[in-house]
């Protein structure tokens, strides 16, 4: 999970990179488009993309996955990036109580305080303010709420079904809901290194989204939200090394927060893992 939460970090980076030139309807079919087109590369000969156990299940995870990203975008254009980022990044929460009535999962007084810390460090990073019209947080706290949900639905899906298969129909349908808005004014890359980042982001997505959905196969759907929190971390980390950001003391409060309530939350599933065998 902490290694999907870096590759989301690598996304965001080469996001950032892509430049304001670049829509968001050209980036999400970068994303699901090109990836799909990784999968079918890569896995295609194993015959095993199109195979699910629960097709209902399987579509309602990438309906609820697209849901929650075009949330995010209309949140990010109306409010505040880093607002919209806290609403968003409030999705553990949302998982741990779709656990609940998805699973029935008992979280534990412990477990809650890693849930908060984690959100608390989200909150600090990014300095959360309201400012902005009302359309925007909804929309926030929607990317949160079908994002939390996502999670739970690809924990039941990973009972039986592959990683590669979930992603794989959601790019499917994340490629025909992204195609007609692009298509109707294509951006498309002008030079080599736009090229390079447009891949890496089809390649940082698929690897992250892989590693995402394996580690659901190990982990409740609420306890891989907070892990996948140090995306923010590992986001700002990138724009340090590489773009020269400001570090403030913000980022070293948020960013302990985070890490911390990570690492707490491994101590206290590693104590119930020996604790039952």
């Amino acid at each position: 999970m902490l290694a999907a939460a870096f590759m989301f970090g690598v996304l965001d980076g080469l996001i950032k990179l892509m430049g304001p030139s670049y829509r968001v309807w050209d980036i999400a079919f970068y994303r699901w488009g090109m990836g799909l087109v990784l999968l079918v590369i890569i896995f295609g000969r194993q015959g095993r993309l199109l195979k699910t156990h629960n097709m209902k299940l399987m579509i309602s995870r990438s309906i609820t996955g697209c849901v929650a990203f075009l949330s995010l975008t209309a949140a990010i254009r109306n409010i505040p990036i880093s607002t919209a980022m806290v609403l968003f990044f409030s999705f553990p929460a949302f998982a741990a109580l779709f656990s609940r009535l998805i699973f029935g999962d008992c979280i534990s007084r412990r477990e809650i305080f890693c849930i908060c810390g984690a959100l608390g460090g989200v909150a600090v990073l990014l300095d959360f303010a309201l400012d902005g019209n009302l359309f925007g947080y909804i929309m926030g706290l929607s990317s949160g709420v079908f994002a939390g949900l996502t999670v739970n639905l690809i924990k039941k899906l990973r009972e039986k079904d592959g990683p590669v298969a979930i992603y794989f129909y959601f790019c499917m349908l994340g490629a025909l809901v992204s195609f007609p808005a692009y298509i109707v004014s294509p951006r498309i890359p002008a030079s080599g290194g736009d090229w390079l980042m447009a891949g890496g982001i089809a390649a940082s997505s698929v690897l992250a989204q892989l590693l995402m959905n394996q580690g659901f196969r190990y982990c409740r759907s609420w306890e891989g939200g907070v892990f996948l929190t140090g995306e923010m971390v590992f986001t700002a980390i990138l724009g340090i090394v590489f773009l020269g950001e400001f570090v403030s003391r913000r980022f070293w409060l948020g960013g302990f927060l985070i890490l911390a309530s990570n690492v707490l939350l491994n101590i206290i599933k590693a104590k119930q893992i020996s604790h039952i065998t």
